[in-house]
């Protein structure tokens, strides 16, 4: 919790790309390529929960009039709701920071879930009139939907059931049962100083995915076992740790086609194919095309 004074500074107002996808649902995205905060301030009301995905950078939430904030930082989630009163958006998104919330009503939302009500802690019984919140980390395989509805880039008819199919998977993603049930009983995850670990390998393997480390020189790199560096990354981030690469990989190479500036060859260089016909085949693995028609589908 901060004080009012921490928050108030020079700030420029703005608003979401807002897309409904359905009744009760809705898409909020927000990029703020600018070099000073944006301000976004939304009415909504008790009806609706809030999940919240900071794709990049970072943004800080103001509740009553700045007496409560909460921050939220990149590769992390929030997730809001409090049926007894409206909770209405007033965000603060630093400068070079992407944010997407989708908002779902919760008669729509037991609609979704209502076979997993067991499962889906706040639509237990005890606590469906109680106020709700729970942070965490956005896995790969969510961030890559992230970053499909900020970088979107298709025909503008087709938008609203575009975004509808990637909320959904979203919403799937984040309540994926088996990588929660991991993470709850493994021990090894406990210990605050493991996690960091498993962390500094992700940043190891991003920072030189050129040229990665292999399994058991990462594992060295950061003072864990291999046993553990291949439990522990599957358990944080729901996938081993080349698949992760792999994934993060075609990510980058698909923005830095989307940019204009570098051919195929190139791109798969940036991205540690030594030959373009093993980038071509990579890419048409995770995207379903060869990277030469996707880029003639951005025109």
């Amino acid at each position: 919790m901060n004080q009012e004074s921490s928050y108030k500074k020079s700030v420029a107002k703005s608003t979401f790309d807002e897309t409904k996808v359905d009744d009760g649902v809705l898409v909020l995205v927000f990029k703020n390529d600018k070099s000073i905060t944006q301000s976004i301030e939304k009415d909504i009301d008790s009806d609706y929960i809030q999940f919240h995905f900071c794709v990049k950078g970072s943004s800080l939430f103001v509740f009553n009039d700045g007496r409560y904030t909460l921050n939220i930082v990149e590769e992390n989630s929030l997730l809001l709701y409090n049926p007894q009163r409206d909770l209405p958006i007033n965000l603060q998104v630093e400068p070079n920071s992407w944010m997407v919330s989708i908002l779902i009503s919760i008669k729509k939302f037991h609609g979704l879930f209502s076979q997993e009500a067991g499962y889906i802690t706040f639509l237990s019984e005890d606590n469906k009139d109680k106020k709700y919140y729970k942070d965490g980390i956005i896995s790969p395989s969510m961030a890559i939907v992230l970053n499909q509805l900020i970088n979107y880039n298709l025909n503008q008819s087709i938008k609203s059931l575009y975004f509808k199919g990637k909320a959904y998977e979203l919403m799937s993603l984040y309540f994926n049962k088996s990588e929660d049930a991991n993470i709850e009983q493994c021990p090894f995850l406990v210990d605050e100083t493991n996690v960091i670990k498993i962390r500094k390998a992700k940043d190891i393997i991003i920072s030189r995915m050129a040229e990665p480390p292999s399994l058991q020189e990462l594992a060295d790199e950061i003072g864990l076992s291999l046993k553990k560096l291949k439990e522990g990354f599957k358990q944080i981030y729901g996938d081993s740790v080349f698949s992760f690469l792999f994934d993060y990989k075609m990510e980058i190479a698909r923005k830095i086609l989307e940019a204009g500036h570098d051919n195929v060859n190139e791109v798969g260089l940036k991205v540690g194919y030594s030959t373009s016909s093993h980038f071509i085949a990579a890419f048409k693995k995770k995207y379903g095309t060869t990277p030469k028609k996707y880029v003639m589908s951005l025109n």
